[in-house]
């Protein structure tokens, strides 16, 4: 049974969704795909499907995570790339053979060399990675404003204004600490 496990943080963008597979990393980490079947269920959810993962290719993910989140908040800063986090990215885009493929319905679907191949889907996340890291793509790398979380995201918000994440788990967190803070200062605003 698999119910043990947090339930996976999904969302828009491939790449800042995979590095959510690590959250609240400046408080009490939650690691969500702590094993191999783990990396498996997020890959599959992901339309990247594989049959099989060793645990030297989830470390190969986890190292590919930990770079996309290291570039990518060095690029919502305005900071220089790592040198290390941008030659795992390259290394992990370079190693995959995924194709792009396209549906009978006209979506995007992608193909790997084969059923078991982790390193074709982990090409697949870093090509993404650069993609949005490069500035490719409309919207704007950003920092999750929890201070327990502070997630690179990429907003494509009208405004580029998004403070959170996730709304439904940071931007709640945030607010609810807010409104007991102001209760706390005025007890009578309750009455």
């Amino acid at each position: 049974m698999r119910a043990e496990f947090p339930d996976f943080r999904l969302g828009n963008v491939l790449a800042t969704s995979f590095t959510a597979t690590l959250t609240e990393r400046h408080g009490n980490a939650v690691e969500r795909i702590p094993a191999p079947h783990r990396l498996i269920d997020w890959l599959a959810v992901n339309g990247l499907a594989v049959d099989s993962c060793t645990t030297a290719q989830l470390d190969l993910a986890r190292e590919l995570r930990e770079s996309i989140h290291a570039a990518a908040t060095a690029a919502a800063i305005q900071d220089a790339l790592p040198a290390s986090a941008v030659q795992v990215i390259n290394d992990c885009s370079a190693q995959g053979r995924a194709a792009a493929t396209l549906t009978p319905e006209g979506e995007r679907r992608w193909q790997l060399s084969s059923a078991s191949c982790v390193e074709d889907a982990l090409s697949v996340i870093a090509a993404d990675a650069i993609s949005i890291i490069a500035g490719e793509r409309d919207g704007k790398l950003a920092l999750c404003a929890s201070p327990t979380c502070q997630a690179a995201f990429f907003d494509t918000s009208q405004s580029r204004t998004r403070k959170w994440c996730d709304m439904n788990t940071c931007g709640n967190r945030q607010k609810k600490a807010r409104f007991k803070a102001n209760q706390r200062k005025n007890p009578r605003s309750a009455e």
